[in-house]
């Protein structure tokens, strides 16, 4: 890959990576809720994750994706449903008591497997794919590259919710925030529901 085509690749990582979307949501989610270190597998979990997504995708999975629309179309319908019932948790979560840690933060397998369901992660890998890599050496390239750029850029988005934590003391604050934070991964999927 030249120089030129993996600047423009570094800079379509960053920027799919950086905007809102349902892992952003989730990793805002769960810095305010459990802090920057009980949050670091999650990080790592998309980042990791993600790239052994577009590596898997680019050994020939993204073709026969393509070839089929029947199942793109389910895998996008399968994504959409596990994205609702992920945000009625979030927004069905109850605050931790006083001096309890009730939650858990999602875990590096978790953020991984993850990856499969999300449809931004998908419009991302296959995007990506399509514009930047030529032939599997191309497509780990492209894999590489993601997971490098994404995770500082996912980190922000964590560091974001541990900034507003000090705001969420109250439980009907924390419970409205996840209100929030669940409307927002919901309208995150719209651009690939209906783009």
């Amino acid at each position: 890959m030249n120089a030129d085509l993996l600047l423009a690749l570094t800079g379509f990582a960053f920027v799919t990576s950086a905007t809102p979307g349902p892992n952003n949501m989730m990793l805002m989610a769960s810095g305010a809720n459990f802090g920057m270190r009980r949050t670091v597998p999650h990080m790592l979990g998309v980042s990791l994750g993600f790239g052994a997504m577009v590596a898997v995708l680019g050994l020939g999975v993204d073709q026969i994706i393509a070839r089929s629309p029947l199942l793109a179309e389910t895998l996008k319908w399968v994504s959409m449903g596990y994205m609702l019932w992920l945000a009625w948790k979030i927004a069905t979560a109850a605050a931790p008591k006083e001096g309890e840690g009730s939650g858990r933060p999602m875990t590096f397998l978790q953020a991984s497997a993850f990856q499969w369901v999300n449809p931004k992660a998908w419009a991302m890998a296959l995007g990506a794919l399509s514009a930047y890599a030529a032939g599997v050496g191309g497509a780990l390239v492209v894999a590489l590259v993601f997971a490098v750029v994404n995770l500082p850029t996912v980190s922000v988005w964590a560091a974001m919710g541990l900034a507003v934590r000090s705001l969420l003391a109250t439980p009907l604050r924390l419970r409205l925030f996840n209100g929030v934070m669940a409307v927002l991964l919901v309208v995150s999927m719209l651009p690939v529901l209906f783009g």
